[in-house]
């Protein structure tokens, strides 16, 4: 279980983050939404410690990780899909598969089956430059290698930014899939609301580096969370 405690983040004298709490649990969809440069990036880079955090605490399984590198956290199994995909575009698919192997022990360094399962399409270009494929195919890639990684925590940075729709009900299924397995703890950050609203068991909107609207699915107001979406 992730939980993030009243955490501030800054960039210089910028402050990202103002006492942003939130919670992930295994079998279950968190959804992070908001605007446009309203901290959710940074909420995610502060969980995988891709950046320090001035305040606060971030729990993993009770254990405090604040302090850890995001190589360590990723050791633990805190896997991330940034946005903008950040696969390696002059290494082949295989080859971008087979850098979340960095994180296992020698015996579990295989790209377990389920990857061509959920991504068939990955399996068929597994020779291919991950440069030469499309964005939605690159998207698939950024997935299937969080998962090489046997996540127990997976965070999702808009994995539909820029996708086509027949793409984006591939990405859906996914995380459906991933989460039914009730073995994942699952934080999607997300802008499309309706794609939100199909995956999330609970939800939370940020606005200005705070967190100004939470709970759980049922009691999600579709207007209420869709004012602080529109620019």
């Amino acid at each position: 279980m992730l939980n993030v405690e009243r955490v501030d983040l800054f960039y210089g004298a910028a402050q990202a983050l103002r006492g942003v709490s939130i919670v992930a649990e295994p079998g279950r969809v968190a959804c992070l939404m908001g605007r446009n440069g309203v901290g959710k990036t940074s909420l995610l880079r502060a969980i995988t410690g891709r950046q320090a955090v001035s305040a606060g605490r971030v729990q993993w399984n009770g254990r405090d990780i604040t302090g850890l590198r995001a190589d360590q956290r990723a050791r633990l199994g805190v896997a991330s899909v940034p946005q903008g995909r950040e696969i390696f575009p002059l290494l082949t698919v295989r080859e971008n598969l087979e850098t979340g192997f960095a994180v296992l022990p020698r015996r579990a360094r295989r790209v377990p089956d389920e990857v061509f399962e959920l991504f068939p399409v990955l399996g068929e270009m597994l020779g291919r430059r991950g440069g030469d494929l499309s964005g939605g195919q690159q998207q698939q890639l950024a997935i299937a290698r969080a998962m090489v990684t046997r996540p127990r925590l997976l965070v999702l940075d808009e994995p539909t930014e820029g996708i086509q729709p027949s793409i984006i009900k591939d990405i859906g299924r996914a995380i459906a899939y991933l989460r039914d397995k009730g073995e994942i703890a699952i934080l999607l950050v997300e802008q499309y609301f309706d794609f939100a609203r199909e995956l999330a068991d609970s939800y939370a909107v940020m606005d200005r580096g705070r967190i100004v609207l939470a709970g759980t699915r049922e009691d999600m107001q579709e207007a209420e969370v869709r004012r602080w979406l529109t620019v």
